[in-house]
């Protein structure tokens, strides 16, 4: 139990009467609240109607620091005549608002130094990738003529197809009323894309959100004009659709909205905002419908370059992957027409130590072996990634599989690849070889 407390004695004089003492004490404590008013008031003084005020020198201080950071943005902006200059990296949409800069500042937005995910840096330093490798990616592109086409008309394109190939269903033209809308629905979803133009945070329109359970949702968004679209709107387009509408219709969003826009802003600003990185995360919630409507057709098209093949294999490789999935798709890229992306894409996935059925060994073996008669030399991709198959999957192949790839090794070769692959296959204990093992000892 601890001490009690002295108290102390009163320095009022107890020989006087009981009202004075009492009148004496209430000066004192008058006194003593006077002194600490005072005290806070040299600090923090106050004004006529009594509300407390900065004081001058702190005053002079703060402007002094507003006027150096003035002059430090006057310093920093780019002028107003001669060439134009880059629009900065982290545009996500139209020009936005004095006070919308100070929001983009404390996000991380407007630094002029990308984070490496964004940009696959850190991905593209384990590649080991000079300007020699990356000429010899581009010889397997395929390149076309025509002009290229704005994300605007890219997606007026794929919609206006979709709708041609729907009515071309009916035998009777005339029973196929064409879809329209009232001219509040019009307004009202027109507004919305005003809306999503300048999205940056919070929460989405409503009638936004009930669009997947509408059966004309592509129109809808049509109306919306997706092209002018924030990063920011985009990737919150994706959650919704992604979790609201079925694997087919998923499909479409990514194939007509979510491919070009991010093909778009890697060739604009040559890495990949960062709404539309986590956008492209989200789009994985549906392995298939990502892998049907934007890997494969990014793949078939044959003209995917190197930044985009590393940007989007990060995603890849940061996220995991159902194993079906990821067979269904290994199998339909060995199986296309190569292009350097699909080594890339191979590689990822084969780092991803899938217990893989034997059909897709096959297919990679196979894929493989097409090369015997290639003239052109292989960009290094190649080579990286069959290195990563000998290493994850010697085991699985056949011996006559394993003799094949040893011949391979004769007519495409690499000087500091070929070396490791051929100690691989030389080691290597085939699948056929532990099957006939425990026969020879019966």
């Amino acid at each position: 139990m601890g001490k009690a407390k002295k108290i102390k004695a009163s320095q009022t004089p107890q020989n006087l009467p009981l009202a004075h003492q009492i009148e004496r004490a209430g000066t004192v404590v008058e006194r003593d609240v006077s002194r600490a008013k005072a005290h806070r008031g040299s600090k923090y003084p106050e004004n006529a109607e009594g509300d407390q005020v900065v004081g001058g020198k702190l005053s002079q201080q703060i402007l002094s620091q507003a006027r150096q950071q003035l002059e430090e943005l006057a310093q920093e902006s780019p002028p107003t005549t001669g060439t134009p200059q880059r629009p900065p990296l982290s545009r996500l949409g139209p020009p936005l608002d004095a006070d919308d800069d100070d929001d983009a500042d404390d996000l991380g937005l407007g630094s002029d130094h990308p984070d490496p995910e964004m940009d696959g840096a850190d991905f593209a330093t384990d590649l080991h990738i000079n300007e020699k490798d990356n000429q010899a990616f581009a010889a397997f592109m395929t390149h076309s003529n025509e002009p290229k086409r704005t994300l605007a008309q890219i997606i007026q394109a794929k919609i206006d197809e979709k709708r041609t190939e729907i009515e071309t269903e009916f035998s009777d033209a005339g029973s196929l009323q064409k879809q329209a809308f009232d001219p509040a629905t019009v307004a009202m979803f027109e507004g919305v894309g005003r809306v999503l133009a300048r999205y940056r945070s919070g929460k989405v329109p409503k009638a936004f959100k009930v669009v997947p359970q509408f059966r004309h949702w592509e129109d809808l968004i049509l109306l919306t004009q997706p092209d002018n679209w924030s990063a920011a709107a985009m990737y919150q387009a994706t959650k919704i659709f992604a979790s609201n509408l079925r694997e087919t219709m998923a499909q479409r969003f990514y194939n007509y909205i979510l491919l070009p826009r991010v093909r778009d802003d890697i060739d604009t600003y040559q890495r990949l905002n960062f709404h539309l990185y986590q956008a492209l995360r989200k789009a994985l919630f549906k392995p298939g419908a990502f892998f049907k409507g934007f890997l494969i057709p990014l793949c078939e098209a044959g003209d995917c370059t190197l930044r985009e093949a590393i940007i989007i294999g990060s995603v890849l490789a940061k996220n995991s992957i159902p194993i079906m999935h990821s067979c269904a798709t290994m199998l339909k890229i060995a199986e296309m027409e190569y292009s350097g992306a699909n080594s890339i894409f191979l590689r990822i996935f084969l780092d991803k130590k899938y217990a893989l059925p034997f059909r897709v060994v096959d297919a990679v073996v196979f894929h493989f072996l097409r090369f015997r008669s290639e003239r052109r030399e292989l960009p290094v991709l190649w080579h990286q990634s069959f290195l990563t198959f000998v290493q994850r999957y010697k085991g699985h192949v056949s011996s006559e599989q394993r003799d094949g790839l040893l011949e391979l090794l004769r007519f495409q070769q690499h000087h500091g690849i070929t070396p490791e692959i051929r100690r691989e296959l030389a080691n290597a204990k085939c699948r056929d070889m532990e099957v006939a093992e425990p026969m020879e000892s019966l």
